[in-house]
C-alpha cells in the first residue's frame, strides 16, 4: 500500500538501513522452551484424533511453524490454514502455495475467521482428507474428531467459534484474545458441526523449543506470539519500521501525519508521542536544583504503532517476502494448486 508518493521519501532513501541489526538479541529468553507439557497432552490425545488442523499467520506463510508439530503429529491428515488473511499481503498467492507444496504441504487455504471468509471450506476439506486416508479404519463410527494447534495467538479458538456460527449458528465456544497464552490446555471435544457430526479439541499454542533466527523471532514478535515486552517494544516498533520501510508501505506516513517517510525509530516515536499526547514530566538535576521537563513517552507511542499495525490500519503485509523472492517455486507450470479461493 503505497499511500505516498516515493518522490516523498526519496531523499531519506538514500541513508536507510539495508539490514536490521540483529546482534544481541537473546532470543531462548522471548521464547522460553517451556511448552513441553502441553506437546505431550497433545500426543497423548492423538488415538482420538482423525485429522489435523494446524494454523499458523498469513503474515508469515513459511516461518515459525514449530517442526515438532510435523515430528510428532505428522501421522494424521494434515490441513494447514493461514489465518487473518485480510491483514496479509496475498498477491502473490499461488507463489505461496507452490512454495508450501515443495515443502510437502500439499493441503492449504487461507481464512480470515472474523469475517468467516473461507471458513466454509474446511469442513468438506477435512472429509475428504479423512476419507481419502489409508489409516482410516473407523468401522461403523461416523464421528470425527479433529485436533486444531499452531504457535500462541495465531487464531485457533477464532477458527472454532467461526466453524459454530458457520455450521451451528452458535456462538463463542472457547475464549480468543489478543495476546498469546489464553487458551492454556487441551480442552474437552467442542462440537462444530452436524452433518457430518464433527468435534474439534482446541490445544495451546506451542512454540518450538529454537527458534531458527533472531529474525523469525522478531516476525513471529510482531504477530504476537509472545507478550511485546519480553522482546520491548521499542526493539519490535524499531524492526516494524525498518519492514514497512523495506517493503515500501508507508502507510504510517499518513495515519500519524508525519509528512515523510524516516528509518530512526526515536525521531518516528517522538512526533507519534506528541501527536498522540503521549507525553510525560519527568525531573532533571540541573546545577540550580530540579526542573519538570516534558518528555516523549516512548514506550506508550510504540505499543500504538505495534497496535495500529497488528490491527491492519497500516495496511497488509506478508512479512516473509524475503523467503518468497528468494526461492523460486517448483513445478510452476502446468501444476494444479492445492486450493483457490472464490
Amino acid at each position: 500500500m503505497r499511500l505516498i508518493p516515493r518522490a516523498l521519501c526519496g531523499a531519506a532513501r538514500a541513508a536507510w538501513r539495508e539490514s536490521f541489526p540483529l546482534g544481541g538479541h537473546a532470543v531462548a529468553r522471548w521464547f522460553p522452551g517451556h511448552m513441553a507439557k502441553g506437546l505431550k497432552k497433545m500426543q497423548s490425545s492423538l488415538k482420538l484424533v482423525d485429522c489435523i488442523i494446524e494454523v499458523h499467520d498469513a503474515r508469515i506463510s513459511f516461518g515459525g511453524r514449530n517442526p515438532l508439530f510435523q515430528e510428532t503429529l505428522g501421522l494424521k491428515p494434515h490441513l494447514l490454514v493461514l489465518n487473518k488473511m485480510d491483514l496479509a499481503d496475498l498477491k502473490e498467492r499461488q507463489k505461496i502455495i507452490r512454495h508450501l507444496e515443495g515443502e510437502g504441504l500439499k493441503n492449504v487455504i487461507f481464512t480470515n475467521c472474523v469475517n468467516d471468509e473461507n471458513v466454509k471450506q474446511i469442513i468438506p476439506m477435512v472429509t475428504e482428507l479423512i476419507g481419502s486416508s489409508y489409516r482410516y479404519h473407523r468401522g461403523e463410527s461416523l464421528e470425527y474428531c479433529i485436533m486444531v494447534i499452531g504457535v500462541p495467538n495465531v487464531g485457533k479458538s477464532s477458527l472454532i467459534n467461526s466453524l459454530r456460527r458457520q455450521h451451528l449458528r452458535k456462538g463463542k465456544a472457547t475464549r480468543v484474545g489478543g495476546e498469546p497464552g489464553i487458551t492454556r490446555a487441551v480442552m474437552s471435544r467442542i462440537q462444530v458441526c452436524e452433518r457430518p457430526l464433527m468435534f474439534l479439541l482446541d490445544t495451546p499454542g506451542v512454540l518450538a523449543p529454537r527458534i531458527e533466527s533472531v529474525e523469525t523471532g522478531l516476525k513471529l514478535a510482531l504477530c504476537g506470539t509472545v507478550l511485546d515486552h519480553l522482546v520491548g517494544e521499542e526493539t519490535l516498533a524499531d524492526y516494524l519500521l525498518y519492514t514497512l520501510n523495506q517493503h515500501e508501505l508507508f502507510g504510517y506516513v499518513q495515519h500519524y501525519g508525519l509528512g515523510e517517510a524516516c528509518d530512526d525509530i526515536v525521531s518516528v516515536l517522538k512526533r507519534v508521542a506528541v501527536k498522540l499526547g503521549k507525553t510525560q514530566k519527568v525531573k532533571v538535576l540541573t546545577g540550580t536544583g530540579d526542573v519538570n521537563v516534558i518528555q516523549p513517552n516512548y514506550p506508550a507511542a510504540a505499543r500504538d504503532f505495534l497496535r495500529t499495525f497488528r490491527s491492519g490500519l497500516l495496511g497488509p503485509v506478508m512479512l516473509d517476502r524475503d523467503t518468497l523472492q528468494s526461492h523460486p517455486s517448483a513445478g510452476a507450470q502446468g501444476h494444479r494448486p492445492a486450493q483457490t479461493d472464490p
